[in-house]
């Protein structure tokens, strides 16, 4: 179940509370009774490292000029 952020409308106090996605959002606190409102919150994730975006990644180490990258000589 999703944790929501609810504030209350007079003390401006953050309150977290479990409900399910299908339940409307709270009007009043369910232990105080006090008038409450949902919150929007940008959500705790970041995505980082390479291989998400193209741009969001470092460049590639330039190759030298002319040369292979595969070892092992085979002669």
């Amino acid at each position: 179940m999703p944790t929501y952020v609810y504030k209350n409308i007079e003390t401006g106090e953050l309150y977290e509370i479990k409900q399910s996605m299908r339940d409307e959002a709270l009007t009043a606190h369910p232990d105080t009774g006090a008038a409450i409102k949902r919150v929007l919150v940008t959500p705790g994730i970041a995505f980082r490292g390479s291989g998400f975006y193209v741009t969001d990644s470092r460049p590639a180490p330039k190759s030298e000029a002319g040369g292979s990258s595969a070892g092992g000589g085979g002669e």
